[in-house]
């Protein structure tokens, strides 16, 4: 007897927490929906951390990084990575330590090269007083996240360095953020466009709809590497890496609406003529009004999918372009104008190490990918969450 009654106690609980589930499910918000199914796609969550980490490092590059950008390091050209270890023919550590480093001459090509010397180590610490830098350009700070101690007598490249002496691993951290920053704003500048141009196109249609797609049809067809060419030539030389930089962020903002812009004209065409819309429009409203408030947030979850899809071919755009000369240029950084440096039969056979941000390239692009096909499948009104 007393058995049942715990049974029934225990399914009477169930029940009540049953109902409690559903409650929240049936009153949550439209975001907060999206967000349970999100978070219940496992590869867009890995992919979500691994370009938020991405990010962080890019922000904070002046302490994530253990050198400048442009900082170089005479005794170690073209120099190999500098893995760390704990064990090495002397014995093992608990603290990791990087051997140092010796010149000898290579019997192949004659070349004076530096090799690890075991006889030597140099243990790594965290917080290592370095160079002074700006963090975000404006906080001095002399700390750096890691790196060997100050009275060492060498410096630490983990991925090696290049031609110049400077630090591959530094370069690629600073590349990061330039590479980001232009996907970002670039996306947000066509995203400012994609909505205005589409959203009066799909809500007066006729003529202006006309007008406006022939417009989008111009710029569709216009061959983008002779463009971009001219653009580039156009482009004064005198010009810092700063006006280079919102140059190039403002070119591929401008010329990235049209196929956004198409879809939210194609939303709004169907929907136009909608009981609320035309509610809305007896009522008084202004056009932008009615586009903004009531037609636009029918689809939003639509829109940021699109708006995050085309982030990688953003990315793809700025490193293409800048790898073959046409976008940014040294002394900036980012990850085109980093393996442009690296496009010689010369850099495939000595230094392989200089194509290290082709993989943050393809992490970018995958992680972006992953994350709007997991926005996608959260999107769909048809899913549950559970």
């Amino acid at each position: 007897m007393i058995d049942a009654t715990h049974q029934i106690d225990d399914l009477s609980a169930a029940e009540e927490k049953e109902r409690e589930r559903q409650l929240k499910y049936y009153s949550a918000s439209q975001w907060t929906l999206i967000w349970w199914r999100f978070r219940r796609h496992r590869a867009a969550m890995i992919a979500a951390s691994l370009l938020g980490l991405m990010a962080l490092a890019g922000i904070f590059a002046e302490f994530v990084a253990p050198y400048g950008p442009v900082s170089r390091d005479t005794k170690y050209i073209e120099g190999a990575p500098q893995m760390p270890r704990f064990c090495d023919a002397a014995g093992c550590s608990m603290v990791p330590f990087i051997n140092g480093t010796k010149t000898e001459r290579d019997p192949v090509t004659l070349r004076a090269i530096s090799v690890p010397d075991p006889e030597v180590r140099h243990y790594i610490q965290f917080f290592v007083k370095g160079e002074r830098v700006k963090l975000l350009g404006f906080i001095p700070i002399d700390r750096h996240l890691i790196g060997l101690s100050p009275d060492a007598d060498q410096k630490i490249h983990f991925w090696g360095t290049d031609d110049l002496g400077r630090d591959v691993f530094s370069r690629t951290i600073y590349a990061t953020r330039t590479s980001l920053s232009i996907g970002v704003i670039g996306v947000l500048i066509s995203f400012v466009l994609a909505l205005i141009i589409g959203g009066v196109a799909g809500y007066f249609g006729g003529i202006i709809d006309n007008v406006i797609q022939r417009v989008t049809e111009v710029i569709r067809v216009v061959p983008i590497i002779p463009l971009y060419m001219g653009l580039a030539a156009a482009m004064p030389k005198e010009w810092s890496t700063t006006q280079v930089y919102f140059a190039m962020t403002l070119i591929l903002g401008l010329f990235g609406w049209p196929t956004l812009a198409r879809r939210i004209r194609s939303q709004l065409l169907s929907i136009r003529n909608e009981d609320y819309v035309v509610a809305a429009r007896l009522a008084g409203a202004r056009p932008g009004r009615i586009i903004a408030q009531h037609m636009l947030p029918s689809f939003t979850s639509f829109i940021i999918v699109d708006l995050v899809i085309s982030f990688p071919y953003m990315i793809l755009s700025e490193t293409a372009l800048s790898f073959v000369g046409l976008g940014l240029r040294p002394p900036s950084v980012s990850w085109g104008v980093l393996l442009q440096q690296a496009q010689s039969v010369r850099a495939i056979e000595q230094t392989p190490w200089l194509f290290i941000p082709a993989v943050f390239v393809v992490v970018a692009v995958l992680a972006f990918t992953v994350i709007g096909d997991g926005l996608r499948d959260a999107a769909d009104p048809y899913s549950e969450a559970h």
